[in-house]
């Protein structure tokens, strides 16, 4: 069913905001997490950019706690 109240309306246009910054994050994360394992500056910024986008809701916490365990453990390696 079509939103067609105001509120309803505004509440899609948010939406669609907040989808695509949400999205650019996600993609950044991505990118920096493929060069994390490179060396040890790299993998504190992965680690910041995944801090951040856990604190702004982007994702999980605990996905995001996941994400750098791993990442660490590859660098280690």
């Amino acid at each position: 069913m079509a939103k067609r109240s105001k509120s309803g309306l505004k509440h899609k246009r948010q939406d669609a905001r907040r989808s695509e910054w949400n999205q650019a994050v996600r993609t950044e994360l991505r990118t920096l997490s493929r060069k994390a394992p490179e060396n040890k500056e790299s993998l504190m910024a992965a680690i910041a950019a995944l801090d951040r986008a856990a604190r702004k809701g982007v994702i999980h916490k605990n996905a995001a706690a996941r994400k750098k365990s791993r990442l660490t453990r590859k660098l280690g390696s």
